[in-house]
């Protein structure tokens, strides 16, 4: 039993989220597309004659920020491909870096251009480094500390004067 182009579509891109190749918000548009390329593939087969179908172009609804950074994936906002982090050399492909990227789309300078498992694996492995410790001012500080723990400590006391007694000496 011959599968309808739908559902051949359907599969197709059931098949490339679970290979992780595409995210599950790209899933509508992409669906549409397969869907138009399997017509016109249907078309060219059926060129006996029949008269192909023209799908028109639906132009994909714009994805806010937000929803574009994922936890295993990040969509590139200008052309919908997916990525744990979206290089420098991927936004020059679109005349952008990172800074003009952010401005864009309105993203915040701070927020990382990758998926949060790629952020928090990064900040995990630089809690374990700690390379604030090897920095030279750090290191600087240190000695310092060191310096201060080594001499002895002499205690200063103040005399209070007893009750009743001026404090103006004569």
């Amino acid at each position: 039993m011959p599968q309808t182009l739908l559902e051949m579509a359907k599969d197709l891109i059931l098949a490339q989220i679970q290979a992780q190749q595409l995210s599950p918000e790209g899933m509508h548009a992409a669906l549409q597309q397969t869907y138009a390329s399997l017509l016109a593939l249907h078309a060219q087969e059926d060129s006996s004659g029949s008269v192909a179908v023209a799908i028109p172009e639906i132009q994909p609804q714009p994805i806010h920020w937000r929803k574009s950074i994922t936890k295993h994936l990040v969509t590139c906002l200008v052309c919908g491909a997916s990525f744990k982090q979206l290089s420098g050399r991927h936004l020059s492909e679109h005349g952008l870096d990172a800074q003009s990227y952010r401005v864009k789309y309105g993203i915040p300078p701070r927020q990382p251009l990758s998926a949060r498992s790629v952020t928090a694996l990064r900040k995990q492995i630089v809690q374990q480094s700690r390379p604030w410790e090897k920095a030279p001012t750090y290191l600087k500080a240190q000695e310092k500390v060191e310096k201060k723990a080594e001499q002895p400590v002499v205690k200063k006391t103040r005399q209070v004067p007893k009750k009743g007694a001026s404090r103006v000496k004569k």
